[in-house]
This record gives structure tokens, C-alpha cells and sequence, in this order.
């Protein structure tokens, strides 16, 4: 396959080398990722309404207000989750479960993933649950592997190999050493 480049949008390439082949990943991974994002995004709002609930348990509300306050912690729930997946798809490409399992979020030219297009995904990914999760079939059969909510946010989810961090700092100091300048120590 050709390597990305990229596209008139602007967006920067996620690879560029053209011995790189572009791997999208399939439905099981997703899956995967998917639900290590739901444990995490679920921990986060228990650990938030065990807080809630102490300080309603310190301060008591009248009976009327407490349809008002579920109402309000739905309404956080739905924006928290929402806030999730978009910031992190925007900001990295990818979710703390889409880096355990080394999987990026991309624009088809390999681009990172502007806020309003991880909306609409979000958005998408929502929608193609709903009718029994059939908006997911078209992983299996479609050659780049896209979801509903990848064909309406025109984005694609690709393989994306991490160097360990001891890997990257090794890197980091050849370079450094192999420049023209002070010699740093190499491990």
C-alpha cells in the first residue's frame, strides 16, 4: 500500500515512509479497546458519584430535588464520555485503551483527528449501537476496516507501533550523539 501523505486540509501524517505498510485493525481489537475505555470512563464517573453521594449524605436534599440531581449526573455522564473519546482522539488519536493495544485514530490521509470529525464519530459510534451493534458489521467485510462511524466521520483506525520508552530514550540520546556538539553519555 502507498504511504500517507498529506492532505489538503493540512493535517500532518501519521507515516510517511513508503516500506510502511498502513494496517487497519479489525473488529476484535476494537473491541478490546473499547471495553478497557468503558472500564476506565466508568471508574472515573463511580469513584465521582461515590464523592457526590457523601456530600449529599453531609448536606440531605428534599425528596423534589433528587429527580434533579439524576437527571443532572445523566447529563454529566453522557458529556463525560462524549469529552473522552474526543479530547483524546483529537489531542493523541488515541484512547489510554487504544494505546494498550497500539491503535491510532486517523484521517484517510493518516492526519491527526480535529475535535468537530471525533464529535461526529463519537456521535456515529453511538448511532451504529443502537440497532443491535449493526453498524459495526461493516468492519468485517470493508477492505480498510471502517465502521459506521468511521464512514461518517471519514477517519480510519490503523496500527500504530510504540517504541518502549526506554527504546525512545536510547534513540533520543544517539541522535544527540551522533550531532555535531557536546557528547552526551549513552547507557
Amino acid at each position: 500500500m502507498s504511504s500517507l501523505t498529506e492532505s489538503s486540509e493540512g493535517d500532518t501524517p501519521v507515516k510517511a515512509t513508503p516500506e510502511e505498510e498502513v494496517r487497519y485493525v479489525g473488529l476484535a481489537t476494537r473491541v478490546v479497546s473499547w471495553v478497557l475505555d468503558v472500564l476506565l470512563i466508568n471508574l472515573v464517573a463511580i469513584v465521582t458519584g461515590l464523592g457526590v453521594a457523601l456530600i449529599v449524605a453531609i448536606f440531605p436534599l428534599s425528596k423534589n430535588a433528587q429527580p434533579a440531581l439524576e437527571a443532572i449526573a445523566g447529563a454529566a455522564y453522557v458529556v463525560w464520555t462524549a469529552a473522552y473519546f474526543v479530547v483524546f482522539w483529537s489531542w493523541t488519536g488515541q484512547t489510554p485503551g487504544a494505546r494498550v493495544l497500539q491503535v491510532r485514530l486517523v484521517t484517510p490521509s493518516g492526519g491527526k483527528v480535529k475535535p468537530s470529525r471525533a464529535l461526529v464519530r463519537w456521535v456515529g459510534m453511538n448511532v451504529a449501537a443502537v440497532p443491535l451493534f449493526w453498524g459495526y458489521v461493516p468492519i468485517l467485510f470493508d477492505g480498510q476496516r471502517r465502521g459506521f462511524a468511521d464512514w461518517l466521520a471519514h477517519t480510519r483506525v490503523i496500527e500504530a507501533r510504540q517504541a518502549s520508552l526506554a527504546e525512545a530514550r536510547r534513540a533520543t540520546l544517539r541522535a544527540a550523539r551522533d550531532s555535531p556538539g557536546p557528547r552526551l553519555p549513552v547507557d
